[in-house]
Protein backbone atom coordinates (compact mmCIF):
# COMPACT_ATOMS: atom_id res chain seq x y z
CA UNK A 1 0.00 0.00 0.00
CA UNK A 2 1.65 3.44 -0.79
CA UNK A 3 2.36 5.76 1.49
CA UNK A 4 1.67 8.67 -0.77
CA UNK A 5 -1.43 10.42 -1.90
CA UNK A 6 -2.45 11.84 -4.76
CA UNK A 7 -5.45 14.12 -3.72
CA UNK A 8 -3.75 17.47 -2.78
CA UNK A 9 -5.30 18.69 0.39
CA UNK A 10 -6.39 15.00 1.10
CA UNK A 11 -5.61 13.20 4.43
CA UNK A 12 -2.83 10.88 4.66
CA UNK A 13 -3.55 6.83 3.91
CA UNK A 14 -4.67 5.09 6.72
CA UNK A 15 -1.46 3.09 7.07
CA UNK A 16 1.11 6.12 6.89
CA UNK A 17 -1.20 7.99 10.05
CA UNK A 18 -0.84 4.72 11.37
CA UNK A 19 2.92 4.34 11.64
CA UNK A 20 3.69 7.95 12.34
CA UNK A 21 1.02 7.53 15.53
CA UNK A 22 2.84 3.75 16.33
CA UNK A 23 6.83 5.95 16.22
CA UNK A 24 5.21 8.66 18.15
CA UNK A 25 3.94 6.47 20.84
CA UNK A 26 7.09 4.19 20.93
CA UNK A 27 8.68 6.85 22.07
CA UNK A 28 6.71 8.41 24.33
CA UNK A 29 6.34 4.75 26.03
CA UNK A 30 9.90 2.89 25.97
CA UNK A 31 8.40 0.13 27.71
CA UNK A 32 5.72 -0.61 24.49
CA UNK A 33 8.63 0.07 22.30
CA UNK A 34 9.44 -3.17 21.19
CA UNK A 35 5.62 -4.47 21.12
CA UNK A 36 4.80 -1.28 18.65
CA UNK A 37 7.74 -2.08 16.13
CA UNK A 38 6.91 -6.02 16.03
CA UNK A 39 3.15 -5.12 16.16
CA UNK A 40 3.52 -2.66 13.10
CA UNK A 41 6.71 -0.32 12.04
CA UNK A 42 8.68 -3.47 11.50
CA UNK A 43 5.88 -4.01 8.37
CA UNK A 44 6.15 -2.20 5.48
CA UNK A 45 1.96 -2.83 4.19
CA UNK A 46 -0.97 -2.62 6.84
CA UNK A 47 -1.85 -6.62 5.35
CA UNK A 48 1.93 -7.58 6.94
CA UNK A 49 0.79 -5.66 10.26
CA UNK A 50 -2.39 -6.85 10.67
CA UNK A 51 -1.64 -10.56 10.25
CA UNK A 52 1.52 -10.36 12.50
CA UNK A 53 -1.10 -8.95 15.05
CA UNK A 54 -4.17 -10.85 15.03
CA UNK A 55 -1.46 -13.64 14.59
CA UNK A 56 0.02 -13.39 18.03
CA UNK A 57 -3.33 -13.27 19.54
CA UNK A 58 -5.03 -16.03 17.43
CA UNK A 59 -2.30 -18.47 17.27
CA UNK A 60 -2.45 -21.28 20.28
CA UNK A 61 -1.66 -24.91 20.63
CA UNK A 62 -3.87 -25.93 17.95
CA UNK A 63 -2.10 -23.65 14.98
CA UNK A 64 1.03 -22.00 15.85
CA UNK A 65 2.02 -18.26 15.41
CA UNK A 66 3.56 -18.56 12.75
CA UNK A 67 1.14 -20.78 10.42
CA UNK A 68 -1.86 -18.79 11.34
CA UNK A 69 0.18 -15.13 10.02
CA UNK A 70 0.65 -17.14 6.91
CA UNK A 71 -3.37 -18.02 6.65
CA UNK A 72 -3.99 -14.46 7.52
CA UNK A 73 -1.50 -12.70 5.08
CA UNK A 74 -2.76 -15.20 2.36
CA UNK A 75 -6.03 -14.24 2.65
CA UNK A 76 -4.98 -10.31 2.37
CA UNK A 77 -2.77 -10.38 -0.49
CA UNK A 78 -5.64 -12.43 -2.22
CA UNK A 79 -8.48 -10.04 -0.71
CA UNK A 80 -8.16 -6.18 -1.08
CA UNK A 81 -11.08 -6.17 -0.31
CA UNK A 82 -9.92 -6.87 3.32
CA UNK A 83 -7.24 -3.94 3.99
CA UNK A 84 -9.57 -1.58 2.08
CA UNK A 85 -12.29 -3.03 5.33
CA UNK A 86 -9.83 -2.51 7.69
CA UNK A 87 -8.91 1.05 6.75
CA UNK A 88 -12.70 1.78 6.66
CA UNK A 89 -13.25 -0.03 10.09
CA UNK A 90 -10.53 2.18 11.68
CA UNK A 91 -11.52 5.15 10.47
CA UNK A 92 -15.32 4.75 11.50
CA UNK A 93 -13.73 4.23 15.34
CA UNK A 94 -11.74 7.21 15.11
CA UNK A 95 -14.59 9.22 13.69
CA UNK A 96 -17.44 8.09 15.97
CA UNK A 97 -15.65 7.00 19.34
CA UNK A 98 -14.99 9.78 21.34
CA UNK A 99 -12.49 7.49 23.67
CA UNK A 100 -10.17 6.80 20.17
CA UNK A 101 -6.97 9.30 20.29
CA UNK A 102 -5.79 7.99 16.95
CA UNK A 103 -6.06 4.95 14.40
CA UNK A 104 -3.49 3.19 17.42
CA UNK A 105 -6.08 2.49 19.56
CA UNK A 106 -8.59 0.46 17.88
CA UNK A 107 -5.82 -1.89 15.99
CA UNK A 108 -3.79 -2.93 19.12
CA UNK A 109 -5.71 -2.41 21.65
CA UNK A 110 -9.40 -2.46 20.54
CA UNK A 111 -11.08 -6.11 20.92
CA UNK A 112 -14.44 -4.74 18.79
CA UNK A 113 -11.97 -3.85 15.74
CA UNK A 114 -9.47 -7.01 16.29
CA UNK A 115 -12.61 -9.35 16.95
CA UNK A 116 -14.15 -7.56 13.35
CA UNK A 117 -11.03 -8.40 11.32
CA UNK A 118 -10.70 -11.89 12.63
CA UNK A 119 -14.42 -12.47 11.08
CA UNK A 120 -13.09 -10.90 8.00
CA UNK A 121 -10.30 -13.93 7.69
CA UNK A 122 -12.68 -16.33 8.43
CA UNK A 123 -15.56 -15.20 6.35
CA UNK A 124 -13.15 -15.50 3.45
CA UNK A 125 -12.10 -19.10 4.77
CA UNK A 126 -16.04 -19.78 4.87
CA UNK A 127 -16.39 -18.85 1.38
CA UNK A 128 -13.30 -20.91 0.01
CA UNK A 129 -15.27 -23.62 1.38
CA UNK A 130 -12.66 -24.29 4.63
CA UNK A 131 -15.54 -24.58 7.16
CA UNK A 132 -13.50 -25.97 9.50
CA UNK A 133 -10.71 -23.86 9.50
CA UNK A 134 -13.48 -21.12 9.26
CA UNK A 135 -15.21 -22.31 12.55
CA UNK A 136 -11.41 -22.17 14.86
CA UNK A 137 -11.10 -18.69 13.79
CA UNK A 138 -15.44 -18.22 14.62
CA UNK A 139 -14.43 -20.07 17.96
CA UNK A 140 -11.03 -18.18 19.14
CA UNK A 141 -12.63 -14.62 18.56
CA UNK A 142 -15.18 -15.68 20.39
CA UNK A 143 -12.66 -16.63 23.05
CA UNK A 144 -10.51 -13.70 23.04
CA UNK A 145 -12.92 -10.66 22.31
CA UNK A 146 -16.17 -11.90 23.40
CA UNK A 147 -17.53 -11.61 20.38
CA UNK A 148 -19.27 -14.00 18.51
CA UNK A 149 -19.60 -13.85 14.92
CA UNK A 150 -20.90 -16.52 12.87
CA UNK A 151 -18.17 -17.31 9.57
CA UNK A 152 -20.76 -17.33 6.98
CA UNK A 153 -21.88 -13.77 8.27
CA UNK A 154 -21.87 -10.62 5.66
CA UNK A 155 -20.57 -7.57 7.31
CA UNK A 156 -20.03 -4.27 5.56
CA UNK A 157 -16.84 -1.51 5.49
CA UNK A 158 -16.79 1.09 8.05
CA UNK A 159 -18.23 -0.49 10.55
CA UNK A 160 -17.71 -0.49 14.12
CA UNK A 161 -18.59 -2.68 17.27
CA UNK A 162 -18.35 -0.69 20.12
CA UNK A 163 -17.04 -1.91 23.57
CA UNK A 164 -17.69 -5.34 22.03
CA UNK A 165 -18.53 -7.91 24.92
CA UNK A 166 -21.39 -10.17 24.54
CA UNK A 167 -22.32 -9.26 20.50
CA UNK A 168 -23.70 -12.11 18.39
CA UNK A 169 -24.07 -12.41 15.16
CA UNK A 170 -26.01 -15.64 13.30
CA UNK A 171 -25.55 -17.12 10.25
CA UNK A 172 -27.12 -15.47 7.86
CA UNK A 173 -27.24 -12.06 9.01
CA UNK A 174 -26.40 -9.36 7.17
CA UNK A 175 -25.24 -5.86 8.07
CA UNK A 176 -24.85 -2.71 5.56
CA UNK A 177 -21.36 -0.47 5.52
CA UNK A 178 -21.37 2.22 8.27
CA UNK A 179 -23.27 0.86 11.03
CA UNK A 180 -22.53 0.67 14.95
CA UNK A 181 -23.04 -1.88 17.33
CA UNK A 182 -22.60 -1.91 20.53
CA UNK A 183 -21.88 -3.93 24.00
CA UNK A 184 -24.64 -6.47 24.61
CA UNK A 185 -26.28 -7.01 20.60
CA UNK A 186 -28.20 -10.03 19.11
CA UNK A 187 -28.45 -9.93 15.60
CA UNK A 188 -29.99 -13.82 15.86
CA UNK A 189 -32.77 -16.21 15.03
CA UNK A 190 -36.22 -16.78 16.60
CA UNK A 191 -35.78 -20.12 17.44
CA UNK A 192 -34.99 -23.91 15.76
CA UNK A 193 -35.82 -22.87 12.23
CA UNK A 194 -33.44 -23.48 9.32
CA UNK A 195 -32.40 -21.22 6.34
CA UNK A 196 -32.64 -17.78 5.64
CA UNK A 197 -33.30 -16.61 9.76
CA UNK A 198 -31.34 -13.60 10.34
CA UNK A 199 -31.55 -10.47 10.62
CA UNK A 200 -30.50 -8.12 7.48
CA UNK A 201 -29.29 -4.94 8.92
CA UNK A 202 -29.18 -1.70 6.14
CA UNK A 203 -27.14 1.18 6.19
CA UNK A 204 -26.11 3.57 8.60
CA UNK A 205 -28.07 1.69 11.00
CA UNK A 206 -27.26 2.64 14.65
CA UNK A 207 -28.02 -0.60 17.07
CA UNK A 208 -27.76 0.14 20.77
CA UNK A 209 -26.54 -1.36 23.96
CA UNK A 210 -28.55 -4.75 24.66
CA UNK A 211 -30.61 -4.29 21.88
CA UNK A 212 -31.59 -7.86 20.45
CA UNK A 213 -32.94 -7.96 16.85
CA UNK A 214 -34.29 -11.56 16.11
CA UNK A 215 -35.41 -13.51 13.24
CA UNK A 216 -35.14 -12.79 9.24
CA UNK A 217 -36.74 -9.24 9.42
CA UNK A 218 -35.19 -6.24 7.54
CA UNK A 219 -34.07 -2.99 9.71
CA UNK A 220 -33.56 -0.16 7.09
CA UNK A 221 -30.68 2.34 6.43
CA UNK A 222 -29.79 4.74 8.87
CA UNK A 223 -32.52 3.12 11.63
CA UNK A 224 -31.90 3.50 15.25
CA UNK A 225 -32.55 0.75 17.60
CA UNK A 226 -32.81 1.91 21.05
CA UNK A 227 -31.10 0.25 24.45
CA UNK A 228 -32.50 -2.70 25.05
CA UNK A 229 -35.28 -3.10 22.84
CA UNK A 230 -36.31 -6.43 21.27
CA UNK A 231 -36.92 -6.24 17.53
CA UNK A 232 -39.41 -8.91 16.36
CA UNK A 233 -41.01 -6.74 13.36
CA UNK A 234 -39.34 -5.40 10.09
CA UNK A 235 -37.91 -1.48 10.84
CA UNK A 236 -38.42 1.20 8.16
CA UNK A 237 -35.53 3.63 7.11
CA UNK A 238 -34.62 6.34 9.35
CA UNK A 239 -37.14 5.29 12.17
CA UNK A 240 -36.26 5.21 15.80
CA UNK A 241 -37.62 2.03 17.52
CA UNK A 242 -37.52 1.04 21.06
CA UNK A 243 -39.10 -1.32 23.38
CA UNK A 244 -40.33 -4.41 24.40
CA UNK A 245 -40.85 -5.69 21.62
CA UNK A 246 -40.06 -2.63 19.90
CA UNK A 247 -42.09 -0.20 18.59
CA UNK A 248 -41.57 2.70 16.34
CA UNK A 249 -41.41 6.10 18.24
CA UNK A 250 -39.81 8.52 15.88
CA UNK A 251 -39.20 9.01 11.98
CA UNK A 252 -38.83 8.74 9.43
CA UNK A 253 -35.84 11.63 9.88
CA UNK A 254 -32.16 11.38 8.59
CA UNK A 255 -29.81 12.04 11.46
CA UNK A 256 -27.05 9.26 10.57
CA UNK A 257 -27.14 7.51 14.23
CA UNK A 258 -24.91 5.27 13.24
CA UNK A 259 -22.02 7.95 12.99
CA UNK A 260 -23.27 10.49 15.41
CA UNK A 261 -24.02 7.75 17.96
CA UNK A 262 -26.88 9.55 19.52
CA UNK A 263 -28.88 6.99 21.31
CA UNK A 264 -31.40 9.55 23.23
CA UNK A 265 -35.12 8.89 22.19
CA UNK A 266 -37.80 11.82 21.30
CA UNK A 267 -39.79 13.01 23.92
CA UNK A 268 -42.62 11.05 22.59
CA UNK A 269 -40.94 7.75 23.65
CA UNK A 270 -41.89 8.57 27.45
CA UNK A 271 -45.70 8.86 27.20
Amino acid sequence: MPDTNPDIGAPPPAWKRLRFEAAAAAADEPSLAGYINAAILAHDTLCDALAYHLAEKIGDSTIGTQQVRDILSDACDSHDELVDAAEADMMAVLERDPACRGLLQPFLFFKGFQALQTHRIANVLWREGRETLAFHFQSRGSELFGVDIHPAARIGRGVMLDHATDITIGETTVVGDGCSILQGVTLGGTGKEVGDRHPKIGRGVLVSVGAKVLGNIHVGDEAKVAAGSVVLKDVPAHCTVAGVPAKIVSGPSCCQPARTMDQSLPDAADD
